[in-house]
């Protein structure tokens, strides 16, 4: 346990902290996994709101610092042109 009470803040702040990432990295896999879900089944209908859900959460996961903007901005580039190729 932290022997300063700024120490003690701070290991509170990174239990919160990891929590957060932990929720915004699940929500953007999960929009992925119902992502690749739609392009291997060939539903064009649901395509379109999948992507822009995709999308958001994971820039969104990239702009607090949770994915780096470089890999958020190569899985967007790789899904898109997956599905442009589909439709």
């Amino acid at each position: 346990m932290a022997n300063h009470k700024s120490a003690a803040k701070r290991a509170r702040q990174s239990i919160r902290k990891t929590t957060v990432n932990t929720a915004r990295k699940s929500t953007v896999k999960t929009a992925e996994k119902k992502l690749m879900k739609a392009i291997e089944t060939k539903d064009l209908k649901a395509l379109p709101e999948l992507l822009k859900s995709f999308t958001s959460s994971i820039m969104r996961a990239a702009k607090t610092g949770v994915l780096k903007k470089e890999t958020a901005s190569r899985k967007i580039s790789r899904l898109s042109a997956r599905i442009s190729k589909e439709g």
